[in-house]
Parts: C-alpha cells; sequence; structure tokens
C-alpha cells in the first residue's frame, strides 16, 4: 500500500476562533466539498482568525485521511498541538521568518498550505519575506502543490491610487509564486462569518433594546465564509491539481448587505439589530 503524500502546513496551531453558531454558518461547501480528496503530506502556518485557515485546513485534511499533515509549531505546549497529535499529524519547531525551519518542513512534503499574517507586525514586508521565503524554499525542493491564501494586489491595480497593505502584501507574494515557477493556487477568502462574534459583533444601544452592526457598506453585498469550511474547500483543491494550479479561486459561501445580515442575526437572537 502506498504512503500517504504530505501535506506542510503553516498557522495549524493558533488558537481556534469561536465556535460558530450553526444559524450563522453556510455549509454550503461542506455539501459541496465532503466526499475525501485528499492523501499527501501538507504543510500549515498563518490575527487569530487568519492562523484559525491553517487550523481548519490541517483539520479537514488529517479527517479527510487521504493525506497526512506536517505543521510548523512555535510552542509546542499550545492546545491545539496536542489535538493536532491525536489527529495524527507530525510537526516541526520553527519559525517562518528561518529558513532551516522553513526547509525543515517543507522536505519530503508533497505540497503545502501556507497563510501569513500582516497583523502580526502590521508590516507588509515582513509578510513578503516570509511568503516568498517559502516560495523560494518550495521551488528549490520541488513541491507539486502550494495552495496560498492570497488576495489582491490593490496598490498594483490602481496603478499605485490606493494602498491596501494587508492586500497588497499578500498579492505581492502570490504573484512571486507565480513568476518562479511554484505550482500555486491562490484561495482569495472572503471575511469571516466568525467576525460577527468578535471584531463586528452588534453593540447594544444606550438608548433602547436594539443592537447596531457598525459596518457602514449601505446596499454593497459583502461576501462571507465560515472559517470551518475553508479547509474543506482547500482539500478538494488538493484533490483536483490539474483543475487549480495556477489560478486564483474566490472562496465564498454568501453575499449579502450588511442590513441582510442585521435580518439574519435579528431572527436567531431575538433582538432588533
Amino acid at each position: 500500500m502506498a504512503s500517504k503524500k504530505t501535506i506542510a502546513v503553516f498557522g495549524a496551531t493558533a488558537s481556534p476562533v469561536l465556535p460558530l453558531p450553526q444559524w450563522l454558518r453556510q455549509s454550503y461547501l461542506q455539501r459541496c466539498c465532503e466526499k475525501p480528496t485528499l492523501k499527501t503530506t501538507l504543510s500549515s502556518r498563518g490575527d487569530t482568525t487568519q492562523r484559525a485557515q491553517g487550523g481548519s485546513v490541517a483539520r479537514a485534511i488529517l479527517e479527510s485521511k487521504k493525506f497526512k499533515v506536517r505543521a510548523l509549531i512555535r510552542d509546542e505546549t499550545r492546545p491545539n498541538v496536542q489535538m493536532l497529535r491525536e489527529l495524527g499529524a507530525e510537526w516541526v519547531k520553527g519559525d517562518l521568518n528561518d529558513k532551516a525551519s522553513v526547509e525543515a518542513v517543507l522536505k519530503g512534503a508533497y505540497g503545502s498550505f501556507m497563510v501569513t499574517n500582516f497583523w502580526d507586525d502590521f508590516s507588509k514586508e515582513k509578510e513578503v519575506f516570509q511568503g516568498k521565503l517559502v516560495a523560494d524554499t518550495a521551488k528549490s525542493l520541488g513541491l507539486k502543490h502550494v495552495v496560498y491564501s492570497g488576495l489582491e494586489n490593490v496598490w498594483r491595480l490602481t496603478g499605485g491610487k490606493l494602498e491596501v497593505p494587508h492586500f497588497d502584501g499578500k498579492g505581492e507574494v502570490e504573484e512571486y509564486f507565480w513568476s518562479i515557477g511554484v505550482p500555486m493556487t491562490s484561495v482569495r477568502i472572503a471575511a469571516y462569518f466568525e467576525n460577527f462574534l468578535g471584531p463586528w459583533k452588534p453593540v447594544k444601544a444606550s438608548d433602547g433594546d436594539y443592537y447596531t452592526l457598525a459596518l457602514p457598506m449601505g446596499d454593497v453585498p459583502m461576501y462571507g465564509i465560515s472559517v470551518a469550511d475553508v479547509g474543506v474547500a482547500v482539500c478538494s483543491i488538493f484533490n483536483s491539481p490539474e483543475e487549480f494550479i495556477g489560478k486564483a479561486v474566490g472562496l465564498s459561501a454568501e453575499a449579502l448587505t450588511i442590513q441582510q445580515y442585521a435580518d439574519i442575526l435579528s431572527k436567531s437572537m431575538g433582538k432588533e439589530v
């Protein structure tokens, strides 16, 4: 029996986001991608929600029983390390800024899932450094498929008129992967539904029994997805490399206006939002 391939996952051991209530989570991707698709070694790393992508991917891959997972971790005492162990993951202690650590986690792997995190240091330059380090290492080691959590390079797309550092850095890394010939798929992930339990949590009004959802977007729809569904979708991408390598794929489960989100929250909470 052939041994499973390994996927190296960055950001697999970060603290998870709050569990998302079923009424808020869109399960469309879960239904579409429920068949097991991966059997390879993957590597994952990655603000809590950014790295939660890595944890979602690692868990989905391990539960599919198609691939092995090797995670790069900085602190083996984190609770999620034990969870990964119980699911059968292996890990390498190190840091994404260190070339030797990156080489150790990627060596012998078939593929890798990578998420960088602008919010760690509020530094586009550091994010780009980390991304290019992984890209160069993946190239030299001959990885067959990298899935990178990218975003659009707004500065380039607008001819320098607009600058969005936490987008632009990921966009620059995305472009670099392709420019050096790494077989890569970029997944551009929509806003997390889990943000409604954290930074976007409705705030109770001081003058009445209602709540305010302070997202001034008017009637422009906002795409959203549950972090839990990211892993399932990435699994399907690893399972179909011929379909996805060289492409940028948007991941979203829903596109609603802020008023529509408020209506869902009102119905579920039993309070006016």
